[in-house]
């Protein structure tokens, strides 16, 4: 934010103001509800053995292109390597069903 003081415009710039920051607000309850929802999923997936440390993963590495997965793997498998760490699927060609 920059340090020159903010001077209104003549008219009705308080309620235009106001109505920006009740629609922010708005926002920010559905952003709570929602993420109250995904915890539930969470609890739920839990629930039935499943690890929502490794979901998270996996929604994380889906959300990326190819081309940023493939740059993450070369990664790991670099840094594994220096630490003499086995790689994960270093023997196995990489197989994904969506891109």
């Amino acid at each position: 934010m920059s340090g020159a003081a903010w001077t209104p415009r003549p008219g009705n710039s308080g309620a235009v103001l106001k109505g920006f920051i009740e629609r922010v607000e708005r926002l920010e309850e559905e952003k709570k509800d929602i993420a109250r929802d995904i915890r539930d999923v969470y609890a739920e997936a839990k629930g039935n053995g499943f690890d929502p440390k490794i979901m998270r993963i996996l929604i994380k590495r889906r959300a990326m292109d190819r081309a940023e997965r493939e740059e993450q793997d070369a990664l790991v498998a670099t840094y594994a390597r220096s630490l003499g760490e086995p790689v994960p699927n270093d023997d196995e060609e990489p197989t994904s069903a969506s891109d």
